[in-house]
């Protein structure tokens, strides 16, 4: 079915690796194994090389993302301003940790190093929406606009092979 990804990389060439890996991530939103298998016979690598690679760089994701995704700002201003408390708010809410993803795939939450919205601190992003000046009574109200909304599915698991 992406047969076209691996007609523009010489077969064979390790140095190919990380293109063939954006390229992939492009497609899915992430990196499914079955992909990371065939990218690792056509670059002719083992598997394990690959993985290695995939999971050394942080552009890189082995799991799909939520339908919504959360940036906590953990900045200077925010973190003055306590949104540790904002994120563990999210955290309890949706019962799971920064980096990971609700079952659903509704959320996704991620901790940012400065969202660039300091005036407003604390601050949090879901999908391009700015929530600023927040409390953590703010969290529910925030999270239940979200749970409704329904954005286009990414393609899922890829059902044809890669090459």
């Amino acid at each position: 079915m992406h047969n076209h990804i691996f007609e523009k990389y010489p077969a064979k060439d390790k140095s190919q690796l990380i293109p063939l890996l954006q390229d992939v991530q492009a497609i899915y939103g992430y990196l499914p194994e079955l992909a990371l298998q065939e990218i690792a016979d056509y670059v002719g690598l083992p598997l394990s090389r690959v993985y290695g690679v995939a999971t050394f760089y942080n552009q890189f994701r082995l799991t799909p993302l939520g339908e919504n995704i959360i940036r906590v700002c953990r900045g200077t201003a925010c973190h003055v301003k306590n949104s540790a408390n904002i994120l563990y708010a999210l955290e309890s809410a949706l019962k799971i940790k920064a980096g990971e993803t609700t079952r659903d795939r509704k959320f996704t939450i991620e901790i940012v190093a400065c969202i660039g919205a300091c005036s407003i601190a604390p601050v949090m992003t879901v999908n391009d929406d700015y929530h600023g000046r927040l409390t953590v009574k703010d969290v529910p109200t925030i999270l239940k606009k979200y749970q409704t909304t329904t954005k286009p599915k990414a393609s899922a698991e890829p059902e044809v092979k890669l090459a």
